[in-house]
């Protein structure tokens, strides 16, 4: 007797079972723009969970370029890159981009997770290793099961893990990926030791700086830059979902790299090219990264700002360097109804709970704006106080 290949979906009741206790806390309706308050199912809520770290998604500059490209070019560009679906628009932003992050050339791919799967998958061939974070994002995680290479992974920002993985696959071609910023934890990688350990045993390094882009630098330009390692960094990824108030993400490398992935990648060849309306967005974004460091700055006060008062309410917000904070709660339980009771009180907030995080440390995810105002950031800070204390996260 053969099996229904729907049978799982059939049996599958994990959400359902959430939505009847009311902790569930998925695919909630914005009403209005991302900002720092937005409404949510007809009520004012204010964000701790975007990305949108510079605030720009509702810059009247990055509306108004995405409004005239919209204009110039129409919605849809109706193929992809590699046939009919690049435009002028496209290779201006590329160009932008590579000179903002000092490399020779970029590619602009439809979508950050398109950008991971198509790199990774296309740089790593049969015998060649992809030696990974075991806390890197999902889309790098995808790109490496998608090459003919092996995956390797070592402990999260564990240099003498890194280096027995490094040491196990010695002689093949080596990449090793990391996020700039790590999206859950907030923490930084350890680009220093890293690049020591890359030229000892040949490898090349791919950062994914997805939440550090815009953010770390002096410029922005994200995790080299804060190191001032921009040069050891080999291939640098970046999406524009976050700081760039868009979505599409960018590979940055040499013009032999480039060229190689542009020919190879499949995310790239068998996908629609990004549209006009948010190539333009991205256009302005790029300039105001630039123009407008004091975001930068209110930015990274805000998250110092709001890690030290959290310590000292008693949170352990683990080891955020970043204007990520992760909360710990416990249990997936404990963190729903913590989420919950947050929502029903003004914040909307990320409830993380297994697999994304170990079994146990389940947290509410913070992440801040360049935007939220002094009146916000403590209106943030009683909610989390009243809800910490009355399920005894906090004393």
């Amino acid at each position: 007797m053969s099996i229904d290949v729907f049978e799982k979906c059939f049996s599958f009741h994990v959400a359902d079972d959430l939505k009847q206790t009311g902790f569930y806390p998925y695919f909630h309706r914005v009403e209005s723009e991302q900002g720092p308050e937005v409404i949510v199912d007809g009520r004012k809520k204010i964000v701790v969970c975007s990305n949108n770290y510079l605030g720009l998604a509702s810059h009247p500059k990055v509306i108004e370029s995405s409004v005239i490209a919209a204009k110039k070019y129409g919605t849809s560009c109706t193929g992809s890159r590699f046939l009919n679906g690049t435009n002028d628009l496209h290779e201006k932003v590329e160009k932008k981009f590579a000179r903002f992050v000092g490399k020779e050339e970029a590619i602009l791919f439809t979508t950050g997770h398109h950008s991971n799967l198509g790199a990774i998958s296309s740089l790593v061939g049969k015998g060649e290793v992809v030696v990974a974070d075991r806390l890197d994002h999902a889309s790098i995680i995808d790109g490496s099961r998608l090459s003919f290479g092996e995956m390797a992974r070592f402990k999260h920002n564990d240099m003498a893990d890194l280096e027995r993985q490094l040491s196990n696959h010695q002689g093949k071609g080596l990449l090793i990926v990391v996020d700039g910023i790590f999206s859950m934890e907030g923490d930084i990688t350890n680009l220093p030791e890293i690049s020591k350990l890359a030229k000892k045993y040949g490898a090349r390094i791919f950062v994914d700086e997805a939440h550090s882009l815009g953010v770390l630098g002096k410029n922005g330009m994200g995790t080299g830059e804060h190191f001032n390692m921009q040069d050891d960094v080999d291939v640098i990824m970046a999406t524009a979902s976050k700081s760039l108030a868009s979505i599409g993400g960018f590979i940055a490398s040499s013009s032999r790299v480039i060229n190689y992935i542009k020919h190879n990648a499949r995310s790239m060849i068998f996908t629609a090219s990004l549209p006009p309306a948010c190539v333009g967005a991205i256009d302005a974004a790029l300039d105001l990264v630039v123009a407008e460091p004091d975001r930068r700055t209110k930015l990274m006060n805000t998250a110092k700002k709001m890690k030290e008062e959290f310590k000292s309410m008693g949170y352990n917000v683990n080891n955020s360097q970043s204007s990520i904070i992760p909360l710990t709660v416990g249990n997936d339980l404990a963190v729903f109804k913590m989420w919950r009771m947050l929502f029903d009180e003004g914040i909307f907030a990320s409830p993380v709970v297994t697999p994304a995080v170990p079994e146990g440390q389940a947290i509410i995810r913070t992440s801040y704006m360049a935007t939220h105002t002094e009146d916000h950031l403590n209106f943030i800070l009683d909610k989390f106080k009243k809800v910490g204390k009355h399920l005894g996260v906090i004393a």
